[in-house]
């Protein structure tokens, strides 16, 4: 496993005049480029060809490295390019959902913006109830095998999948009859049944709060609130329920996008502590704790309970709604606060005040 001191070894090689921040070109990267370049930092896109176009009409990169498949960012020539270049990679959904967490902790030697250590934490979802519980939350039911099924639950694959291959299911005859399908649907394979987590459905509205933590000055900040759009769960309404029937739709949850949205202001006093506890048992689990961006994956029920059923710790793509206009980012900095520029704000930071090891791993 990389640690802490070989990654400040590649740091004390930095020219810190000269940091750039990079990372795979996909999931949330124009928001972190946009960030990065309102700050001042030269960018770095890992992308493929066939992506390119988005940093042609989005002219934010500096340097495109060309790739046909990310797990190139692992190759050793690539690292070094990488490290030539000062750079810094910021996480995203797609590290974790094309590379594994172990490759992440022991193969990639170049800098990460946050604590790499808790990805292992993000990729397990057994690992991600325990610390949530620990933190205090409200959590719903987890079941361990599809016999124990007494309710309306939702099976979910581990790692960041963008919920494809999600499926509801109330007995464990529907699950196993729902999941064949899906493996026909070509969205499931046999291999995943038994890595497959099955957690009770709560009924509510779907909250995603985005946090920023801050090690420069220990403080945990609310930066944007979104909901998912999904697809075909969320277009299903449009077709009357006497032909739902017939056909025998068998929803999918994958995300295709997300909506801004401001909360109740009796909420946010929660949303917020919740974002406090979290980050503080991260800090018992594995110091210093969440270094930068994270997103608590919420319901919230018709009496205000607030149940949390996943954790990211690292930037989601949810916060691609608030580029600008995040209206938590305003009411603590004004105008233009994201969470792509908050990141570059905080490394810019730890360059001014020689405290670059402390934000990276």
């Amino acid at each position: 496993m990389i640690g802490s001191e070989e990654i400040s070894k590649i740091i004390g090689k930095y020219d810190k005049t000269k940091i750039a921040i990079g990372t795979l070109g996909s999931h949330s990267s124009l928001n972190i480029f946009k960030g990065a370049k309102e700050e001042g930092f030269r960018t770095v896109c890992i992308c493929k060809e066939k992506d390119a176009i988005m940093y042609q009409k989005y002219p934010l990169v500096d340097d495109l490295i060309m790739v046909k498949e990310f797990t190139e960012l692992l190759d050793e020539k690539m690292q070094e390019r990488l490290r030539k270049l000062n750079v810094v990679l910021i996480p995203h959904g797609s590290f974790t959902a094309y590379l594994s967490t172990e490759q992440l902790t022991n193969n990639l030697m170049v800098p990460m913006f946050g604590n790499r250590q808790l990805l292992h934490w993000e990729a397990n979802r057994k690992s991600q109830e325990e610390w949530l519980r620990k933190a205090g939350l409200r959590l719903p039911v987890t079941f361990k095998t599809p016999e124990d099924i007494d309710r309306l639950i939702i099976a979910k694959l581990q790692g960041a999948k963008g919920g494809r291959g999600y499926f509801l299911a109330n007995s464990p005859e529907n699950f196993y009859k729902q999941f064949k399908e899906m493996a026909k649907r070509g969205m499931l394979t046999e291999e995943d049944l038994p890595s497959i987590h099955l957690q009770e459905y709560a009924l509510g509205v779907n909250v995603y709060p985005s946090y920023f933590s801050s090690i420069l000055n220990d403080d945990v900040e609310l930066l944007a609130i979104d909901r998912r759009y999904e697809s075909a769960v969320d277009s299903i309404g449009k077709i009357p329920a006497r032909q739902q029937l017939e056909i025998e739709i068998n929803p999918t949850y994958t995300v295709i996008g997300n909506f801004p949205i401001v909360l109740r202001e009796s909420l946010l006093p929660e949303i917020m502590r919740m974002g406090e506890n979290v980050h503080n048992k991260a800090r018992e689990l594995t110091p210093p704790g969440i270094i930068g961006p994270f997103c608590l994956e919420t319901v919230i029920t018709d009496e205000a309970e607030i149940y949390t059923f996943e954790i990211s710790a690292r930037i989601v793509a949810g916060t691609n709604v608030g580029i600008g206009t995040s209206p938590y980012a305003y009411l603590r900095y004004g105008e233009n606060m994201y969470m792509g520029r908050r990141i570059a704000l905080e490394l810019k930071e730890a360059v001014k005040q020689r405290r670059l090891q402390d934000v990276l791993g």
